[in-house]
C-alpha cells in the first residue's frame, strides 16, 4: 500500500521540499481547499500518519476526506491553533460557525423510531421533535398532577378507569401540542438556530422542511389539538384555549428578556389547571379549588423554570454569539444557588396546594418529600459545563421529580378511596 512516507520521509520534507509542497498542493486542489487555507490564519493539519503541517487558517475546525494521486483515500482533519481568541465562538455578523458545528453533517437517522419512517416524513418527525420525547413529558406531568389531585375531591371519588382515560387523552394533546409548540419555536428561530451548534440541524434551519410548508402544518397540528380539546367537557375548550397565545409568544421572550424560561413556564404549566374541569370541578365557582389549582400552577412554573435552566447550559456560549437571551446566562456565575431557590419554592407551593385540599401524610411525604430528595440530588450532581451531564438531568430528572409527585398523588387519592370505603362499611 501506498503511503505518504514514500512521498516524503520527515515532516521538514513536508513543510519546505518541493516533493511535499508539491503533494500538498495536489491533496488541497482536489478538494478546492487551497483558497480558504491562503485566507486563513495559523491551523495545523492532521492525518493518519501522524505528520502535521502548520498553515495559517482563521476558521476553526473542519474534517474532509480527499485522495493522493494514487488514487488512495486519506482523511485529512484541520484544527486550528489560534492564539488569544475564543476557540468555541463565533460571531455572527462574520457568518463563522461555532467548532462544534463545523465537523458534523446532517445524516438520516439509521437507529431508533425515525429510521422506520419514509424519508419523506423523517423532517417532521424530527421537526415535532418524536425521537426526543422528554418534552412531551414535562408538558404531560401537570395535567397528570391535576388530575390525581381534583380526582379524591369529585362526588362520588373519580373511579380509576377514569382517571385512566382522562390521563391518556392528555398525554395525546401533550404529544400534539408539544409539536406544534416545537414547529412554531422554530419558525421564529429559523435565523437563530443555524449559529447554535445544537439546533443547526433542524429541519427548518437547514432547509429540509420550508417556512410556508411548516406554517401549513403546524395549522394541521393545532386542528389535531383542537380535536382532543374538544373530546374533552365543555368547559375544558374555555380553560385550555387561552394557553394558545403563550406557546405562540415563548419564542418572542428569548429577544427581550433574560427570563424566557418563566413564559415557558406558564406555557407548560397550563395543564396544571385542566384536569379539575377535565373532571367536571369548575375553579371559579370554587375558591377553594381554585387556590389548589392556582398553587399547583405555580408550583410547576417554578420546576419548569428550574429544568429549564439546567437545559440552557448545553446552549450558553452559542446563546451569548447568537444574542439569544436565557436564565442561565443571567445568572451563569449563581446558577445553583438560583436553582435551589427555585426547587424551595416549587416544594413550598406543592406543599400549600396538599394543604388547600386537607392532603394526608402520604402526599406530604410522597410528592413533597420525593420533590426535595430529587431535585437537591439533581442540583448537587449537575455538572453545568458539561452538556452531558445537563442533558443527562435534564432527561433523566423528568421521572425522577414527576415521577416522585404523581407518585405521592396517587397514594393520596388511593388512601382516601379506601378511607371512603371503611366509612361506607361502617355506616352499612
Amino acid at each position: 500500500m501506498v503511503t505518504i512516507a514514500r512521498h516524503a520521509s520527515r515532516l521538514g520534507e513536508i513543510r519546505h521540499g518541493p516533493p511535499g509542497n508539491a503533494l500538498l498542493r495536489s491533496l488541497l486542489n482536489q478538494n478546492n481547499l487551497l483558497k480558504d487555507i491562503k485566507s486563513s490564519n495559523h491551523t495545523k493539519l492532521h492525518y493518519s500518519l501522524g505528520c502535521s503541517i502548520r498553515l495559517k487558517q482563521r476558521r476553526h475546525s473542519f474534517c474532509d476526506r480527499t485522495s493522493c494521486t494514487h488514487g488512495i483515500s486519506w482523511p485529512l482533519q484541520f484544527h486550528t491553533a489560534s492564539t488569544n481568541h475564543d476557540r468555541t465562538r463565533s460571531t455572527v455578523a462574520d457568518h463563522d460557525i461555532p467548532i462544534a458545528t463545523q465537523s458534523r453533517a446532517y445524516a438520516p437517522p439509521r437507529a431508533g423510531l425515525l429510521s422506520y419512517l419514509p424519508a419523506s416524513v423523517v423532517p417532521f418527525a424530527e421537526l415535532i421533535r418524536l425521537d426526543k420525547p422528554v418534552g412531551t413529558y414535562y408538558l404531560f406531568f401537570p395535567c397528570l398532577f391535576s388530575t390525581l389531585l381534583a380526582a379524591p375531591l369529585t362526588i362520588p371519588i373519580t373511579p380509576p378507569l377514569t382517571i385512566l382515560s382522562t390521563t391518556s387523552l392528555f398525554f395525546l394533546g401533550a404529544l400534539i401540542m408539544r409539536g406544534a409548540g416545537c414547529t412554531i419555536n422554530d419558525l421564529w428561530d429559523r435565523n437563530l438556530d443555524p449559529h447554535v451548534a445544537r439546533t443547526r440541524l433542524r429541519p427548518i434551519a437547514r432547509g429540509a422542511i420550508s417556512p410556508q410548508t411548516a406554517i401549513i402544518f403546524t395549522g394541521f397540528q393545532l386542528l389535531a389539538g383542537l380535536g382532543v380539546l374538544v373530546s374533552f367537557p365543555p368547559a375544558c375548550f374555555f380553560y385550555g384555549a387561552p394557553s394558545l397565545l403563550l406557546v405562540a409568544t415563548y419564542p418572542l421572550a428569548k429577544r427581550v428578556t433574560y427570563y424566557p424560561q418563566f413564559v415557558l413556564g406558564l406555557t407548560f404549566s397550563w395543564g396544571a389547571f385542566m384536569g379539575f374541569p377535565a373532571l367536571g370541578l369548575d375553579l371559579l365557582s370554587d375558591a377553594n379549588l381554585m387556590l389548589a389549582a392556582g398553587t399547583l400552577y405555580a408550583s410547576n412554573v417554578a420546576w419548569t423554570v428550574l429544568y429549564d435552566m439546567i437545559y440552557a447550559h448545553m446552549d450558553i456560549r452559542d446563546d451569548a454569539t447568537a444574542g439569544i437571551k436565557s436564565i442561565a446566562l443571567r445568572h451563569e456565575r449563581n446558577t445553583k444557588a438560583v436553582l435551589s431557590g427555585l426547587a424551595a419554592v416549587q416544594v413550598g407551593l406543592l406543599g400549600l396546594a396538599g394543604w388547600t385540599i386537607g392532603a394526608g401524610p402520604v402526599y406530604y411525604v410522597g410528592s413533597c418529600g420525593g420533590a426535595i430528595a430529587s431535585l437537591g440530588l439533581m442540583i448537587w450532581r449537575v455538572r453545568l459545563k458539561s452538556v452531558e451531564s445537563c442533558w443527562w438531568w435534564f432527561r433523566y430528572g423528568c421521572w425522577f421529580t414527576g415521577g416522585a409527585i404523581a407518585l405521592g398523588l396517587l397514594g393520596e387519592y388511593g388512601s382516601r378511596v379506601v378511607a371512603k370505603d371503611k366509612h361506607e362499611e361502617r355506616n352499612s
